[in-house]
């Protein structure tokens, strides 16, 4: 790694210490990512981000467990996109129900991993967040994409704003120059982008642009 090579911080919050340790341990042997901080529950984390902040010393990706005493994953979720937009969140959860699914990438998570996932799989989550990608477990992207063929599902499913979003990720915009284009925050944009792949059943934005040529809404 150059030294003008910045290394992708990493906060853990899971109410195992075992889960914690076991993430910070494997992740010790990457070159350029660093575990800079833990928490046992949702509160604490916030707690301890917020302190964080105070010193200007944030991490870039929160690792954030889903079921967690005090505050959840869900929960924890939405207070970071609040207070702290800048953070990409990934939920690494054992659960696969698509509620839970949907409610994370309400809140703008960047990616959805399931804990029997591969160590490669946890790292290419983290690195797909800080490229404002968003990364699905295999499992779960499979899921998503079953429910393409519901009524309810495709592009019907969008609301106008999301399918004006939908347009500018074809156009090849980030989240960023989204929000520029249609004076909202970033968080904002990542939120539609977020949702809009839920509802598509999409892991991608590359995916989503396809679809958008694919059905009209942007020539090829």
């Amino acid at each position: 790694m150059s030294e003008q090579t910045k290394d992708i911080t990493v906060f853990v919050v899971d109410d195992h210490a075992v889960v914690r340790r076991g993430i910070a341990s494997f992740l010790e042997f990457v070159d350029d990512i660093s575990v800079i901080g833990e928490a046992a529950d949702g509160q604490e984390a916030l707690e301890k981000l917020d302190a964080m902040h105070a010193h200007g010393e944030l991490p870039d990706v929160v690792l954030l467990d889903l079921n967690m005493p005090r505050l959840d994953g869900i929960q924890t979720a939405a207070a970071l996109a609040e207070r702290h937009p800048a953070i990409r969140t990934v939920i690494l959860t054992s659960f696969t129900e698509m509620e839970r699914v949907q409610a994370a990438l309400t809140h703008g998570v960047s990616g959805y991993v399931l804990k029997d996932a591969s160590s490669d799989e946890v790292e290419a989550a983290i690195r797909a967040s800080q490229r404002d990608e968003v990364f699905l477990d295999t499992a779960i992207a499979r899921r998503l994409t079953q429910r393409l063929v519901t009524p309810s599902a495709g592009l019907g499913s969008l609301s106008t704003r999301e399918r004006e979003v939908l347009r500018l990720v074809a156009g090849g915009l980030s989240n960023r120059a989204i929000a520029d284009q249609l004076a909202i925050s970033e968080r904002t944009a990542r939120t539609h982008v977020s949702r809009l792949l839920a509802k598509l059943g999409l892991s991608s934005r590359t995916q989503a642009a396809l679809v958008a040529v694919r059905e009209g809404l942007v020539a090829p």
